[in-house]
């Protein structure tokens, strides 16, 4: 029913596509394997990138008063310049971009919670912080989908992350058109989705779309993309999704039984506790748009913001206390 564009997204390249983690093994990524009939993907090693080979010598994050260096402590050689310029270099040359996986607690690509250490040879960790790769990747694109693999294993976390990388694709090429009817068509789509996000951004949206003052296409597009963003950032909350469900039903307060809303106001309330899934709840909804007709309400993306092949409720409970 819904058209989902195909995301573009760099991934560490030990996820699945070649055995150049340091002890020359390969990850095979469950996450990575399911998205790879939907994404385009970009696999990039940075170690590799600069010159070490597979297997290699251990390479760690080194506290130098204010700055983290990346070094070699079997050889004594500071990587830190050649890791931050190869990173510069081609995070600069990629086309587009819309998403990154990333191997967590690797310190070249690990996002948070890389061991950062007080000197060069063997001791306790100082600290933890982002690998130098990382580093980079979230001073150019935290705006983006960013995550690593390890956290994509907790459910809450993997539906925030697809939810964004596939919405961020589908306004690229919608971008691309240049056409405003488009754009009035995608925000028309997002509406409910972006409401369990943020209420106050989707106005703003709403206003963009409006361009009430008449600015050129190319400037209200770049406001909406900044404003969607900023909408995003943060993953939806509980009570905001159970306030678009509300005025989903709101929809059929004319047609439904007293027992059909009794029984769907029951599931919201599960949910609420955290008994139930929010796909107890849409389910339900999503059937009586189709039973009633209402073309409005299944043309919302709220229902599936990503394509249903990699919807899997299975949760590792990691990552939770980010």
């Amino acid at each position: 029913m819904w058209y989902y564009a195909k995301p573009i997204v760099v991934v560490s390249e030990c996820l699945g596509f070649s055995p150049c983690r340091y002890n020359g093994d390969q990850i095979n990524d469950e996450v990575v394997h399911k998205l790879t009939p939907f994404v385009q993907f970009i696999p990039v090693c940075p170690e590799m990138r600069i010159g070490l080979g597979t297997p290699r010598e251990t390479i760690r994050l080194v506290k130098d008063g204010e700055s983290v260096r990346l070094v070699q402590p079997s050889t004594g050689i500071d990587m830190t310049e050649r890791m931050n310029e190869f990173s510069a270099s081609f995070l600069k040359q990629l086309p587009y971009v819309d998403g990154f996986i990333l191997k967590g607690r690797s310190p070249s690509c690990g996002v948070k919670d890389v061991k950062i250490y007080s000197k060069e040879q063997k001791g306790p960790a100082a600290g933890k912080g982002s690998g130098l790769f990382a580093a980079h990747v979230v001073q150019m694109f935290a705006h983006k989908a960013v995550e690593e693999e390890g956290r994509l294993t907790n459910f809450v976390i993997r539906e925030h992350f697809l939810t964004k990388l596939f919405t961020f694709a589908l306004f690229r090429e919608i971008k691309e058109t240049n056409l405003h009817y488009r754009l009035v068509e995608f925000h028309a789509e997002h509406k409910y989705l972006f409401m369990a996000y943020h209420q106050q951004k989707l106005k703003q949206l709403g206003n963009i779309v409006a361009n009430r003052n008449r600015l050129p296409i190319e400037e209200v597009f770049l406001q909406y993309e900044q404003t969607l963003y900023e909408l995003l950032a943060r993953r939806s909350r509980r009570n905001s999704n159970i306030n678009v469900c509300q005025h989903m039903i709101g929809y059929f307060k004319h047609e439904l039984s007293s027992d059909e809303k009794r029984y769907v106001h029951e599931l919201l309330e599960k949910y609420r506790a955290g008994k139930l899934p929010l796909s107890s709840v849409t389910v339900v909804i999503r059937s009586w748009a189709i039973r009633y007709q209402n073309d409005y309400l299944l043309k919302q993306r709220y229902f599936q913001p990503y394509p249903e092949t990699l919807l899997d409720v299975t949760d590792s409970g990691k990552g939770r206390d980010y």
